[in-house]
């Protein structure tokens, strides 16, 4: 396969979550003619791919991430004629398509699950997974992701069905080859209308293991890990495989995987070109680095030198041999500024340095609406003011686990989705410009300050900092191409990395600290006045020291 085969190489893709993205119609809540509005706005980035969050016909009982009908637009966001012009309007600027695939669940409003419920012998009964309680009790002691057993027990045919998320989403039975094949039926339908390509929800899980063993319980936990059992199970390979084969081989389209609890190894299987799985996976193993054991409500100051090791491993572990998917922000995610920067004094450097810092390494890029515009982290000063089901149901239980509200919050106000999901901060007039009417979720109160037309205004912006890093990508083959080496790995508040490809080199120099940071290694400092300056987020370079979360990048 060649590199013009792999266009998605190069390219630079942009998230939406169109629920936040942009209201045309006043009703509060973002649709596909406010995309279409927006898409001259990502054309000035300069991005090459827009990956769309579902706009599939929902109840919302996790923001479209349950589906109803796989081949219908939410009335919220448009009709399939708005989608089809959006369509045609995205092409029309050079840009790409691509949506999330949501498999490993539907919503249980989807005529499937309505089927299915009906009785053990309906068709539809084996498009998911029941099983019969245990001593008065569910099938095993999985906890789901979003509190609660994994489990909801079903009057009509006294089984239980599974649910990994909500309980408006059961699990798919992946092991029905009937099954299989009306998802790729629906994957063709948008293929053929002529999307791009397909962001996997949570691909990884669709595969598990027989007999649904139960989770180790870890102290203090109300339930049992079930992720041996389904992450990475016994048959994913194989169903990619023929999903590959069946439906993704047949068109000249980019793959991205979302696998949690997979290592550099598992990567090089699914990604690896020659195995025609998927182009790229997300894993999730830097986002969980300023997480205490027990999961990501419970925090912990971030630790460089381990983000440093994590990055590098990966780096260096799928070069030639795999592919990275390279992001610090999703719908799922903080913002990256508050997260790792500092989003009060120096917001703008710290935002423009994690930026450089993950834009020279090799790999697809990733950038999450109102990231090019450093977005931060709210602090909504009311429960009610939050959305996010995860959020909602991590808070009651919680409470009875004895947390106080105090010590609850600090974990949402750091950790919470909703975070990435107030409105896109468009200008400075009323919820930042994002509707004329009342939003489903207010917008961060610094809308006035961190705003579209603020960055559009400034050439210092962040806006137009990621616009340089994108067009960089596109200009030097090094960026895509090159292998990494990490530099003073126990340096910690340095991140500094070297790219080398043919007789190129490049030299990327992180300040993560809030603090002048001198570099006094004999040898990185010796080797300065061989390279010319490329990019910074400050003006005039001071020798030998990086200013707060300062970021240069030199050429030789």
């Amino acid at each position: 396969m060649k590199l013009n085969d792999q266009w998605w190489k190069k390219s630079v893709v942009y998230q939406i979550y169109p629920r936040s993205f942009r209201d045309s119609n006043g009703d509060g809540i973002g649709d596909i003619q406010g995309i279409i509005e927006k898409l001259d706005y990502l054309k000035l980035l300069g991005v090459d791919v827009i990956w769309l969050s579902p706009v599939y016909d929902s109840p919302n009982d996790d923001n479209g991430y349950d589906i109803r009908d796989y081949q219908k637009i939410m009335e919220e966001f448009g009709t399939m004629a708005d989608f089809d012009r959006m369509l045609e309007e995205i092409h029309k600027r050079d840009m790409k398509l691509v949506m999330d695939l949501v498999v490993n669940h539907t919503s249980d409003e989807h005529e499937w699950f309505i089927q299915s419920k009906k009785s053990k012998d309906n068709p539809y009964r084996d498009y998911y997974i029941w099983c019969e309680g245990k001593e008065g009790k569910e099938p095993n002691n999985w906890g789901s992701f979003f509190s609660g057993p994994a489990w909801d027990y079903d009057e009509t045919t006294n089984e239980y069905y599974l649910h990994l998320f909500a309980k408006k989403q059961p699990d798919l039975n992946w092991e029905n080859p009937t099954l299989r094949q009306e998802v790729y039926n629906m994957m063709k339908f948008w293929l053929d209308k002529g999307i791009d390509g397909f962001r996997m929800d949570v691909i990884n899980m669709i595969s598990k293991q027989p007999g649904l063993p139960d989770g180790v319980q870890a102290e203090g936990q109300l339930y049992g890990d079930g992720s041996p059992f389904y992450m990475n199970g016994p048959r994913i390979h194989e169903f990619l495989k023929e999903m590959n084969q069946e439906v993704l081989s047949q068109y000249p389209i980019m793959t991205v995987g979302e696998m949690p609890g997979t290592t550099p190894e598992d990567a090089i299987l699914y990604t690896n070109s020659e195995r025609n799985e998927v182009n790229m996976i997300f894993t999730f193993e830097h986002m969980d680095l300023d997480s205490a054991p027990g999961g990501k409500w419970n925090l912990k100051p971030l630790n460089l030198v381990d983000l440093k090791e994590n990055l590098s491993k990966w780096q260096v572990g799928l070069h030639n041999k795999g592919w990275n998917s390279l992001y610090w922000n999703n719908h799922d995610q903080p913002r990256i500024v508050s997260r790792f920067g500092n989003d009060q004094k120096y917001r703008v450097e710290s935002a423009k340095m994690l930026a450089a810092c993950l834009h020279f390494m090799q790999g697809t890029p990733y950038i999450y609406q109102g990231e090019e515009i450093g977005m931060t982290n709210v602090k909504f000063n009311s429960l009610a003011d939050y959305r996010d089901i995860e959020t909602l149901n991590m808070y009651r239980e919680r409470k009875l686990l004895g947390y106080s509200h105090d010590e609850i919050m600090t974990s949402i106000y750091a950790k919470g989705r909703d975070n990435a999901r107030t409105p896109v901060q468009w200008d400075e007039t009323d919820h930042g410009g994002f509707t004329s009417g009342t939003p489903w979720i207010n917008a961060n109160p610094r809308y006035k300050e961190i705003n579209v037309k603020s960055a559009l205004e400034d050439p210092q912006s962040i806006f137009y900092f990621y616009q340089k890093l994108i067009s960089l990508r596109k200009e030097m083959d090094i960026i895509v191409e090159g292998d990494f080496r990490l530099l003073l790995k126990d340096n910690p508040a340095l991140f500094a990395y070297e790219r080398k490809w043919k007789s190129e080199s490049l030299l990327v120099l992180c300040n993560f600290s809030e603090n002048e940071l001198i570099i006094d290694d004999e040898e990185l400092v010796n080797s300065l006045p061989k390279y010319k300056m490329l990019l910074s987020n400050y003006d005039g370079q001071e020798a030998n020291a990086l200013r707060p979360f300062e970021v240069i990048v030199l050429k030789k």
